[in-house]
């Protein structure tokens, strides 16, 4: 009787997630926001853009005099951030530079509300003015605290960025933080497509980042509506929480190498927290095998990525 009772029990915990995951899902009218900042100074002519890598899911991400901060975690080695009911994680390295040291920023892009992603130091030192691009959920829980440039994005919305002659689209992708019947308890969390262009000679770059997601259906639209993407990072370290897979492990990460289809893929948020289960060369060892090294690029905390934007897409 107690083995049918807890069958019936967790069948209806699957049913009950999987209707909260639809009805959180369901379609909306697509947004897309305007977003303008006055031109620099000294704005580059150059098609060249960069990413540096910081730690975690944290990088700056430049092109052509616009400045993206990603994820922002800038705790040091033995602090902790809290994960959710009740439970806390342990940073196990420190950042590459401190938050002090960051660069003028223009916009954060910020996958989901986790104090890994978005820490209690950021909470208190980042600019109240600053634009966030997150999702819907983020934005209200920021706006709560007083950030008063929030922009909520739901599965395909989108910002359009305009500094000088540089042009940047983000959208945002679809995501998933974790297996169906877990995932109603976990933050929304977003992936995100960034094309990049330069309104002088019509040079495009597309990045896609994505975000604390696992492999599910949904991402089988991204190559649809994005054949060509140039790079992707990807957010692995095989994170468990009482045990559940909550963000791709190595094999998860070579399938979404697979689905997207990206020239070159970066991976990130792979060995700063203790419930990062997967390490790196979990991923490099898989990598290897599959005979995928050279569409793959590993940065350390601190390296640099530069890129060129010289495509022109027709799709």
């Amino acid at each position: 009787m107690k083995a049918k009772y807890w069958i019936g029990l967790s069948a209806a915990a699957a049913v009950g997630a999987a209707a909260f995951w639809r009805l959180k899902r369901r379609p909306t009218q697509q947004q897309n926001y305007r977003l303008e900042f006055p031109e620099g100074k000294e704005t580059p002519d150059s098609d060249e853009g960069s990413i540096l890598f910081v730690g975690t899911a944290t990088t700056i991400i430049r092109f052509a005099g616009i400045t993206i901060l990603t994820d922002p975690n800038f705790l040091h080695r033995g602090e902790h951030v809290h994960i959710g009911y009740g439970m806390h994680s342990t940073r196990l390295t420190d950042p590459s530079m401190s938050f002090e040291d960051l660069p003028d920023i223009d916009l954060v892009l910020l996958s989901h509300m986790h104090e890994d992603h978005f820490d209690k130091l950021v909470q208190q030192r980042l600019r109240r003015d600053v634009p966030i691009l997150t999702t819907a959920s983020a934005a209200r829980s920021l706006s709560r605290v007083g950030f008063t440039r929030t922009y909520p994005l739901h599965t395909w919305d989108s910002v359009s960025v305009r500094k000088g002659p540089a042009a940047l689209r983000v959208t945002s992708m679809p995501g998933r933080h974790g297996p169906i019947v877990v995932s109603a308890f976990l933050p929304d969390v977003m992936g995100s497509m960034l094309e990049f262009r330069n309104e002088r000679d019509g040079a495009q770059y597309r990045m896609y980042i994505t975000g604390d997601t696992l492999i599910f259906r949904d991402l089988l639209e991204i190559p649809r509506r994005y054949p060509k993407v140039d790079l992707a990072l990807l957010h692995l370290g095989g994170t468990r929480v009482m045990g559940i897979l909550v963000t791709m492990d190595a094999q998860q990460g070579i399938e979404a190498m697979r689905i997207v289809g990206a020239e070159k893929n970066i991976p990130v948020h792979y060995n700063d927290y203790d419930v990062f289960k997967d390490p790196l060369h979990n991923f490099v060892h898989a990598i290897e095998a599959a005979g995928l090294q050279d569409r793959v690029q590993y940065l350390q905390h601190g390296e640099l990525y530069s890129f060129a934007a010289r495509k022109i897409y027709n799709a």
